[in-house]
């Protein structure tokens, strides 16, 4: 359902395929692929009705694409150094994927800039998960940043991606204390917990057709939030 509680009319939606009701997603990811884990466990599980069409990856050896691998799921690997710039290279990304019809693209720790022309049909169908309680700490080493700013609380957040980077409206976050003694790599370890249920939880949401971008906002159920979604701790979303 889209939101407001209307059924989804798949034939409006220019690259899912028609034919199944269940929401296709393709995932983007660079590194260990924690994140993909999640959600791949997560539809096993049953409790997210999606099908992970594709997993791909600017990196051939990175270990989301074995996990793809052991799941069944199809994955394309490419190298950007093999490409005359960053367009070219997300141009034929995005061509590829686009051939796999999701409905979804969620970025999961893909560490790459965007091109802007490459992106702009996916607007309002590509989600990112980021490691910061944004628009704090865009970009890399959030943990660090966080840390050093004497912050008391750090978090996580799911945002509709745009051409600004970690700068999409936001769709939801979650938040977890700053402990003392803490490292980077130890509040790392403990966010990646509240990372994996957040980015199921917000995929969930979609799915459903209860969460959509529509004039660059967020809404829920057709009404426009006025703050990002939280987690709570059952896993659902308020």
């Amino acid at each position: 359902m889209l939101a407001g509680g209307e059924p989804v009319d798949f034939d409006a939606l220019p690259i899912a395929r028609r034919s199944s009701p269940i929401l296709r997603v393709a995932v983007l990811a660079s590194g260990r692929g924690s994140n993909l884990q999640a959600l791949i466990d997560a539809q096993r599980a049953g409790t997210l009705p999606v099908e992970i069409v594709l997993v791909a990856s600017d990196k051939a050896q990175a270990p989301a694409l074995r996990r793809a691998e052991d799941a069944g799921i199809a994955t394309l690997a490419l190298d950007p150094k093999s490409y005359a710039s960053r367009a070219a290279f997300d141009a034929d990304l995005f061509a590829r994927v686009a051939g796999h019809e999701p409905a979804l693209i969620v970025l999961a720790g893909f560490m790459r800039i965007l091109d802007p022309t490459a992106l702009a049909p996916w607007v309002g169908r590509i989600v990112n998960i980021h490691p910061s309680l944004l628009p704090k700490y865009r970009g890399l080493h959030t943990h660090r940043r966080a840390l050093e700013a004497g912050d008391a609380t750090h978090g996580t957040s799911v945002h509709f991606v745009d051409a600004e980077l970690d700068g999409g409206p936001l769709l939801a976050q979650a938040e977890i204390p700053v402990l003392a003694g803490d490292t980077p790599d130890l509040l790392a370890e403990r966010l990646l917990v509240q990372e994996h249920r957040l980015l199921v939880a917000c995929v969930a949401e979609i799915a459903a057709g209860r969460v959509a971008l529509v004039d660059s906002r967020v809404r829920r159920d057709g009404v426009p939030l006025g703050a990002p979604l939280r987690l709570r701790a059952d896993g659902s979303l308020a």
